[in-house]
């Protein structure tokens, strides 16, 4: 693995920092700010707006006022709104990847890779806006008629995370905007400033007054539980972590909140003994290595079949040798930082344990010593059962690999666990990959690829992994009530 030198200051594209209300730009109350660091050098990028609950509680009275009006909106001129925004992104395409870089410390490819991904998420739910239906039948029963229709839920509270601060946002925007609902986004404290972008992007492409408002913060529970528990709101979306999913939850009981909840994943990925290794070796680098591994989609328990191991193992760690760590913003750089330091410990204490369970360390496992939050590319052999990262997200560059043999065995080790997000089955036999991907206990299962999330397609999990779909008709249906009415003729 090579390591390249800290980079020199970039130049942060102009960005807002404040927080936006009813379609105004203004200061957090008494002016106070926090600060957003560069994870790649340790630095600080700039101050934002640092709200209070009153300022919280003023974006959502905001979106409360605004819901009537942007509700009646025609689904065309929502359509067209989000069109708009479409343009937008592809216009300042450069300057939103490095925000994101300099905020998240991805390498630049993977910030021009998650704008694709924006863009997707865009033109998905434009298309969406309009396809929203009911149904109108005879009753079976009396001389009448029944009437379904689907209406905009209300004001929604968006809570983002900071792995991939602007995609995982539109995720919720685009399809929140195409239903007619008015929505409070509040972006994670490590990366706000992809998203006030954004906003600012759709403010320019015509979203009215009201109808989105951003709340930056560093202080997310105080100042969003009052919002979640006062009765205005009637959406909570949230991603990240389940404990935090679990309180938002118990928030949200209080007023019967409507949520969609995307959290922890503890992704098994199985290779059996026909697999194409080639393929499976492939899946895992873009899988596992992908923005750090700081992704709830990423393999988390490799299992190999013990006959595959060594060559395996050794496929592996020769993909990972090469591969140059450093500021996103450098030439060539393929691994970027973990988001802080709060991470690297975090990643640090899981290999200790690992090892302490009796995990073999083949490659890497001790930060980096350098500016910066570095984890480098690590790979652990016979991780045993009692090791914490079989239990739980490692979130980092890690790779932890476990041999098997039996088909029904490595199944019940997949599902052994809380959560069921994405599981990945590598084999060329067509009916196992059925067979295993029917059993396997996830909302999502990759066959003989990495990769499972896409506009078109719905993604959320099971178990402790989350409620609700994203993407798909299933991700503006979360933003929709069912009406039905009955017409007596």
């Amino acid at each position: 693995m090579t390591v390249t030198a800290s980079v020199r200051p970039e130049v942060l594209p102009a960005a807002p920092k404040d927080l936006f209300i009813d379609g105004v730009w203004t200061k957090a109350a008494e002016g106070r700010t926090f600060r957003v660091l560069d994870p790649g050098t340790g630095e600080v990028l700039c101050t934002v707006a640092d709200a209070s609950p009153a300022d919280g509680r003023r974006a959502l009275e905001a979106a409360v006022a605004a819901q009537s009006a942007f509700a009646a909106l025609t689904p065309r001129e929502r359509q067209q709104i989000l069109h708009r925004a479409l343009a937008l992104v592809a216009e300042r395409r450069e300057d939103l990847a490095t925000i994101l870089t300099l905020e998240s410390g991805k390498p630049l490819h993977e910030s021009r890779a998650e704008l694709t991904s924006v863009a997707e998420w865009i033109q998905h739910f434009a298309e969406e806006a309009v396809r929203v239906h009911g149904s109108f039948q005879e009753n079976p029963g009396v001389n009448g008629r029944m009437i379904v229709t689907k209406q905009p839920i209300g004001p929604s509270i968006l809570i983002t995370p900071w792995n991939f601060p602007l995609s995982q946002a539109v995720r919720k925007l685009a399809p929140a905007i195409a239903a007619g609902c008015t929505s409070v986004v509040k972006p994670a404290k490590e990366t706000p400033l992809a998203v006030l972008a954004f906003v600012k992007l759709l403010a320019d492409a015509g979203v009215p007054p009201g109808a989105v408002n951003a709340v930056t913060t560093s202080e997310s529970n105080a100042v969003m539980e009052p919002l979640i528990r006062s009765g205005l709101a009637r959406k909570l979306s949230f991603t990240g972590s389940t404990p935090v999913g679990v309180r938002l939850l118990e928030q949200a009981a209080e007023q019967v909140l409507s949520c969609s909840m995307e959290l922890g994943g503890n992704a098994p990925f199985i290779v059996f003994e026909d697999a194409d290794l080639d393929v499976a070796v492939d899946s895992l680098m873009v899988n596992k290595m992908w923005n750090c591994g700081q992704t709830c989609t990423s393999a988390n328990r490799v299992f190999v079949h013990a006959t595959l191991m060594d060559e395996f193992e050794r496929r592996v760690t020769e993909r990972l040798a090469p591969m140059v760590q450093g500021h996103g913003m450098d030439d060539g750089v393929t691994l970027g930082p973990l988001v802080n330091e709060r991470q690297v410990r975090h990643v640090q204490a899981m290999v200790d344990d690992a090892v302490g369970h009796g995990a073999r360390l083949v490659m890497g496992g001790h930060r980096l010593d350098r500016p910066g939050t570095f984890y480098p590319p690590t790979v652990l052999r016979d991780v045993p059962a009692s090791a914490e990262l079989m239990r739980e997200e490692v979130f980092g560059p890690v790779v932890a690999l476990i041999p098997f043999e039996e088909e029904t065995d490595v199944v019940q080790r997949a599902n052994d666990t809380d959560y069921g997000l994405v599981s990945y089955v590598f084999t060329e036999s067509l009916r196992r990959a059925v067979r295993v991907a029917e059993a396997l206990e996830s909302g999502n299962v990759g066959l003989n690829r990495g990769t499972v999330a896409y506009a078109a397609a719905p993604f959320g999990g099971t178990k402790r992994s989350g409620l609700g779909r994203e993407g798909a008709t299933e991700g503006i249906e979360e933003f929709l009530e069912t009406k039905f009415v009955a017409l007596q003729l």
